[in-house]
């Protein structure tokens, strides 16, 4: 049976047109990107999962409520904010924030091949995450950091027994589709005023 990487929807497929991104390629790219973490074991990327997996759920909820005026991310937050809602778009500027986050940490992975997992994250974090949270938090993000596997130990899980210069190749594909498209919603959500990333 082929890994689950291989069959899973990556990023770098997910539809971009000029109406923008569309939904629902981007909500199963991004269950598939929560449930591939699922492989490392319970609770080590705990701390994203959840707040991913709950704000997909809020952007879900809203393209599943109108799918016809949610089509692509752009057009769910504009008709969104035209009827004085705001929760499907606050879900995804976080959203967009975690996985900001989460791609950040992983090309520091694949950029810097001698640094830990813990230390990619750690690095990610301070840039993308930390000026959001409170002392407390961060105190609670710092010890779960720590507390992700090795890199070796990662790669073994994640590869279930490929080659792991493919699951590399792979990894790379969905990254620059991931980054292509936080950006995009990035730059989409700050320039319209719906929420800073």
């Amino acid at each position: 049976m082929a890994p689950y990487y291989e069959t899973a929807k990556s990023f770098s497929d997910v539809p971009i047109t000029e109406d923008g991104v569309d939904t629902a390629s981007f909500l199963h790219a991004s269950d598939d990107f929560m449930n591939m973490f699922d492989l490392l074991g319970t609770g080590v990327f705990s701390f994203v999962q959840s707040d991913l997996r709950s704000n997909i759920a809020g952007v879900r909820a809203r393209h599943g409520a109108k799918p016809d005026l949610s089509v692509t991310l752009e057009k769910l937050v504009q008709t969104e904010t035209k009827e004085g809602e705001r929760h499907a778009t606050a879900c995804l500027v976080r959203l967009v924030r975690g996985l900001l986050f989460t791609c950040q940490a992983l090309q520091n992975m694949q950029t810097d091949r001698n640094a830990e997992l813990h230390v990619c994250f750690r690095r990610s974090y301070d840039t993308i995450l930390k000026h959001h949270h409170s002392f407390v938090v961060r105190s609670v993000v710092t010890v779960a950091i720590r507390a992700v596997p090795h890199r070796r130990d990662f790669y073994n899980r994640l590869t279930e027994g490929t080659s792991h210069e493919k699951f590399d190749a792979e990894l790379n594909g969905w990254l620059q589709g991931l980054e292509k498209i936080v950006n995009r919603m990035k730059d989409f959500l700050e320039r319209g005023g719906y929420g800073r990333v």
